[in-house]
């Protein structure tokens, strides 16, 4: 390992807000910010479901050093899976963590400094595991056309390579150390044979197939666990909900026929369920749903409203609406307690929505759509030509302040897990992100600084609160993959680890993570493994 301090700060572009008076020089560092009601069913307060907590913030409290490290993943302890490893989860031992991929689930030793796999099992439905060796096939060849990859892919995922996402979507640890997650439409819980012994191995403890239940769907798009220990599971036609001992019939809800759900949801402390949906129309207008548990009563806590759709995005982002799964921004005596997603125009806005009870000084944005409290294009810095500024990540939150991408090129590719695999090395990857606040004031959203220099393929961006800095994973020709971390008030890059041409340096829609002491937990496209910083 190599390691470089920064002798200067990247180049980074101010938003056209820089000057706004609204803006605060002073705001406290985001360790003071307040902070989601822990979830006493989930097995730690981070890292026991994706997107970190039930509010989906995508923030986390380790410290993380600053400085330049050049890392080969092969000099890294590891383990092998995937095409996507979706996130490394927080079980109730801190010795030991969940590996949640779409083709295996394992169990991994993580004390002083290790990362050891220890057990692992397959998933149900006729999904099979893939080899090291075709995974290394996948990750270490050097590829010189989309169509080259485009038959390995096939070779070693079967004919529709990107069906490998529709297992691993989200998964979750409970409170007493099971693992739950999805293998197309069934929704699976794992255990420890043995919970004191994990090289006993795993067993699949429970199953249940949820097509018959919600109208016979492709798969499963979104889990998440309520305040008092339901798991919500998510697919295209609606959400349902099912006790963790899988011993019910789940109660299902439905959405319209004209929406589709992507993504999954975020959940509050009163169990008020946040989702979206996208219109099955081009440029049709979304639904951002809030369920009193299941319930559409107004009385319960329910509503809903629109957001503007658009078309479909070449690549990385999946249908015609947000590519977001909704984040809760505001906890405990904040002020304003909203929900945040981006949009699916081409030039994708982010939008807040009031959660609760509409302020007596809110002022609609859009008279027909009062739950809006704001919603203000992205720019990224990149200029007003630019014809696609979209996203299929959420919406990082802490505080008040919010932090988006953009994922989205211009050219087709026409499998996502080829695109996600050949974006950067093989076709010119995305850049731009921009970083904003909520003006609690006034009610609106105001940039604070944006960086068009700053790739950002498909990874799920994740914030350092300890640290100040959040995190992406991107690809540039002079020094191949690599995540970087920017500072969360000025946007100056500040951290760097540099895994270079490599494909093991690639994410692939997975979650960027750091460990307590600091280690970058690295999901990657060839299974997760830990960088030593």
């Amino acid at each position: 390992m190599t390691f470089l301090v920064f002798a200067t700060c990247a180049l980074f572009s101010c938003s056209d807000d820089e000057n706004d008076p609204s803006k605060d020089d002073n705001e406290p560092p985001l360790s003071e910010a307040t902070v989601p009601t822990p979830n006493p069913y989930l097995a730690s307060e981070h890292y026991s479901l994706t997107h970190f907590n039930s509010a989906q913030t995508d923030a986390f409290p380790y410290a993380v050093k600053g400085g330049t490290f050049q890392m080969n993943p092969d000099d890294c302890a590891s383990t092998w899976s995937g095409p996507v490893n979706l996130m490394t989860l927080s079980s109730t031992d801190p010795d030991y963590m969940w590996g949640m991929c779409s083709d295996r689930v394992s169990y991994i030793h993580i004390a002083d400094g290790a990362f050891e796999r220890v057990a692992e099992i397959g998933l149900p439905n006729g999904i099979q595991m893939n080899t090291e060796e075709n995974l290394r096939k996948l990750v270490d060849t050097q590829y010189t056309s989309t169509d080259q990859l485009y038959a390995d892919a096939v070779e070693i995922l079967g004919k529709y390579p990107q069906m490998s996402m529709s297992n691993g979507n989200y998964v979750i640890c409970d409170n007493e150390n099971y693992a739950y997650t999805n293998a197309r439409t069934v929704i699976c819980r794992y255990k420890l044979k043995e919970a004191g012994n994990p090289k006993a191995g795993i067993v699949l403890d429970k199953q249940v197939d949820m097509a018959p239940y919600m109208d016979n769907p492709q798969t499963l798009v979104g889990m998440v666990m309520t305040y008092d220990g339901y798991l919500v599971v998510a697919s295209g036609n609606g959400i349902a909900i099912i006790d963790r001992t899988m011993s019910m019939p789940p109660v299902v809800k439905l959405i319209p026929d004209d929406q589709v759900i992507t993504n999954s949801a975020a959940v509050d402390e009163h169990n008020g369920i946040y989702i979206a949906s996208n219109s099955r129309t081009p440029g049709g207008k979304g639904i951002m749903h809030k369920f009193g548990k299941l319930s559409e009563d107004e009385a319960d806590g329910a509503w809903t409203a629109s957001y503007d759709g658009g078309p479909e995005a070449p690549a990385i982002k999946m249908g015609y609406g947000t590519g977001s799964t909704p984040t809760l921004m505001g906890f405990g005596d904040d002020e304003d307690k909203l929900v945040v997603i981006t949009d699916g125009a081409k030039r994708m806005k982010l939008v807040a929505f009031w959660r609760d009870d509409i302020p007596e000084d809110a002022v609609p944005v859009d008279a027909e759509n009062p739950r809006i409290a704001d919603q203000k294009e992205i720019s990224c810095g990149l200029s007003a030509s630019t014809e696609w500024i979209q996203s299929e990540q959420s919406v990082a939150v802490s505080g008040y302040g919010a932090f988006v991408v953009n994922n989205v090129i211009p050219n087709t590719v026409p499998d996502k897990i080829v695109a996600v695999l050949s974006i950067g090395p093989l076709v010119t990857p995305p850049f731009g992100v921009e970083r904003l606040q909520w003006d609690t004031e006034k009610n609106q959203w105001y940039s604070v600084w944006t960086r068009s220099d700053v790739s950002s393929i498909s990874m799920i961006p994740a914030i350092s609160t300890a640290s100040n800095m959040v995190f992406v994973n991107g690809y540039t020709e002079a020094d191949g993959w690599e995540v970087t971390g920017l500072d969360w008030g000025t946007g100056a890059t500040s951290h760097r680890v540099i895994f270079g041409q490599t494909s093991r340096g690639n994410g692939a829609y997975a979650i960027i993570q750091y460990m307590e002491n600091g280690d970058l937990l690295f999901n990657s496209v060839g299974g997760p493994f830990r960088v030593k910083l």
